[in-house]
C-alpha cells in the first residue's frame, strides 16, 4: 500500500491561504565545473529535455556530454556571474518579491508567493511543501516561459505533478500554460524596447531571437514555434515596424539533429556580411536574463556580428523585474485567480467552525 505524504505540521482548522508558484529553469549554484555538471545532469536527463531513447542517451550523456561541456559551460558561467550569485536567480527572486508586495495590497485573502527552479534549489518539491506548510488550499502555478513548449512549460507540469501525487490532501490546482499573445505581456517588450532606443539609439534592424528546439517537436503537434511567431509579429506591430525592419530566428541549438529554423548565429553573421552596420537584438522567450542572453547573443553572437562585417550589435536587457513585468505577471496571476472562493473572512469562519467541533489549537 502506498503511504503518502502528509501535511507539514497540520492542525484541523488550519486558516487556508492560497499558493502561488513561479517556476524558472534553473541554474547551477556556482561557476564551477562540478556544479554545472550536477546542473547539467539534472537538466539532461529529463525525457521532456531530450527525447531520445532512454538508454541510449544515458550513454551519450555520461560518457560524452559531462564529461566535455561542464567545464566549457562552467567558463560561460564565469562571464556573466556577478557577486550576488547567477544573473537568473537575482531577476527571478525580484520578480517574486515585486509580486508578493502587489499582491498583499490588491487581494483581500491570504496568498503566498515562492520561487521555485525546475532544475537545481530551490526546488519544486521544497517550495510546495512551503505553500503547504503556510496553508495552502488551492495552488496557482506560473512557469515563467512566455510561450508553450514540451521540453519547459510541460516539464514543470511533469514536476508538480509528481509532487502532488505523492500528498495525502491534494490542493486544488491551476496551471498558466502561456502567456505569449496577452496584451500586457507585448506591451511591456515593446516598452523595453522603446526605451533601449531612447537611450542607445536605434539599430537598422531588430531581431527577435528566442531559444530554439528540435524541428521535430514542431512536426510532433509542439506549439512553440507558432506561439514564437506571434509574438514577434505582434511586438512588430506594437512598433510599427515594416516587415524588412525586424527578423525573427532560434538560438542554442545543441547536436547535429535539426532545429527549428533560422539558426540567430547564421542569421547574425549573413546580417554582417550584408553591411547591416546596427543590429538591435531581444530575447522574448526568456522572462529574465540568463547565459543564453548575457553570454550568448551580448558576449558571443555580437562577436559573430563585428567579424562578419557588422559594426555593432545591442543586445536589449530581458524584462527581468520591470516595474511594467511585474505588474502585468501580476494581473495575469490575478485573472487566473478568478473565481476561487478565499477571503480572510471566510477563512477565519471556518477555522472557528473546526474548533468548535473540536479541533485542536
Amino acid at each position: 500500500m502506498p503511504k503518502y505524504e502528509s501535511t507539514p505540521e497540520f492542525e484541523h482548522g488550519l486558516a487556508e491561504s492560497v499558493g502561488i508558484l513561479l517556476v524558472n529553469l534553473g541554474t547551477p549554484e556556482a561557476p564551477t565545473t562540478s556544479a554545472v555538471r550536477r546542473f547539467l545532469k539534472e537538466f539532461l536527463s529529463d525525457p521532456r529535455v531530450v527525447e531520445y531513447p532512454r538508454l541510449l542517451w544515458w550513454l551519450i550523456l555520461n560518457g560524452i556530454i559531462l564529461t566535455f561541456r561542464p567545464s566549457r559551460s562552467a567558463a560561460a558561467y564565469r562571464k556573466i556571474w556577478t557577486d550576488d550569485g547567477s544573473p537568473l536567480m537575482i531577476h527571478s527572486k525580484a520578480i517574486v518579491a515585486g509580486i508578493r508586495q502587489q499582491l498583499e495590497s490588491r487581494l483581500t485573502g491570504t496568498a503566498n508567493v515562492e520561487l521555485a527552479m525546475s532544475y537545481g534549489e530551490p526546488s519544486i518539491n521544497a517550495s510546495i511543501d512551503r505553500l503547504i506548510a503556510n496553508g495552502a488550499r488551492r495552488l496557482l502555478v506560473l512557469p515563467m516561459y512566455p510561450q508553450y513548449s514540451g521540453t519547459t512549460t510541460a516539464s514543470v507540469y511533469d514536476a508538480v505533478a509528481r509532487k502532488l501525487n505523492r500528498l495525502r490532501w491534494i490542493p486544488e490546482t491551476r496551471f498558466i500554460n502561456q502567456y505569449h499573445d496577452e496584451l500586457g505581456y507585448i506591451a511591456s517588450l515593446a516598452a523595453s524596447i522603446r526605451e533601449a532606443w531612447k537611450e542607445h539609439g536605434r539599430g537598422t534592424m531588430l531581431m527577435f531571437s528566442f531559444h530554439g528546439v528540435p524541428r521535430s517537436t514542431l512536426l510532433s503537434g509542439d506549439p512553440y514555434h507558432c506561439q514564437c511567431q506571434k509574438t514577434a509579429r505582434l511586438v512588430a506591430e506594437a512598433l510599427e515596424l515594416g516587415d524588412d525592419e525586424w527578423v525573427i530566428s532560434f538560438q542554442s541549438r545543441v547536436g547535429r539533429e535539426e532545429w527549428l529554423r533560422p539558426y540567430t548565429d547564421e542569421t547574425i553573421k549573413s546580417l554582417g556580411a550584408k553591411g547591416i552596420s546596427r543590429l538591435d537584438v531581444v530575447c522574448p522567450g526568456f522572462s529574465t536574463d540568463c547565459l543564453e542572453t548575457l553570454e550568448e547573443i551580448a558576449m558571443q553572437n555580437a562577436k559573430f556580428f563585428t567579424e562578419a562585417g557588422g559594426d555593432r550589435l545591442h543586445y536589449i536587457p530581458a524584462l527581468n523585474a520591470r516595474d511594467d513585468h511585474v505588474s502585468f505577471l501580476t494581473d495575469l496571476i490575478e485573472k487566473h485567480l478568478g473565481g476561487w472562493p478565499w477571503t480572510t473572512e471566510a477563512s477565519s469562519r471556518s477555522r472557528e467552525r473546526a474548533l468548535e467541533v473540536g479541533a485542536e489549537r
